[in-house]
């Protein structure tokens, strides 16, 4: 509508905003990402088998490190719903990494309140294990949140 303020202008989101979120990469996240995707490959459960492929010891499933880039797009203000992510995967998780993903914005669409964010994860040395491209579309937050506070 005429005259009306875009949420993106309205939370302050344009071009160059950064997210970011980190995590130490565990067995147990291992484990608990093999549970509920039923992903059993023995390069990230068997450490037998591992060491025999040419990673030469077991690795997370690269779908965790996508999944910190959508923790990353969940520290926008307001309700963000993912639309569409790539990634291209560079060099592999092992268990101990801590990997931080990094969200810039690149592009907005404020009529839509969509924003194209080029993502990266970098682990604990420094080296970027994955890049790609994360579309999100933003909502304001139901009234209810302040109730159930989203980000502290």
């Amino acid at each position: 509508m005429a005259g009306e303020i875009s949420l993106l202008d309205k939370f302050g989101i344009d071009i160059g905003y950064k997210t970011t979120v980190s995590k130490t990469v565990t067995e147990t996240d291992i484990a608990m990402f093999a549970g509920v995707s039923s992903d059993f490959n023995p390069v990230h459960m068997n450490e037998e088998y591992a060491k025999k492929t040419f990673f030469g010891t077991r690795i997370a499933h690269g779908v965790i490190s996508m999944g910190l880039l959508s923790a990353a797009g969940t520290q926008l203000p307001g309700v963000t719903i993912l639309l569409s992510m790539s990634a291209k995967f560079l060099k592999p998780t092992h268990i101990g990494d801590t990997i931080t993903a990094v969200g810039e914005i690149a592009a907005v669409r404020k009529d839509k309140n969509i924003v194209t964010m080029k993502t990266k994860c970098t682990n604990q040395k420094g080296e970027v294990t994955l890049e790609g491209e994360t579309v999100l579309k933003l909502f304001e937050e139901p009234e209810l949140t302040k109730y159930y506070p989203k980000k502290q």
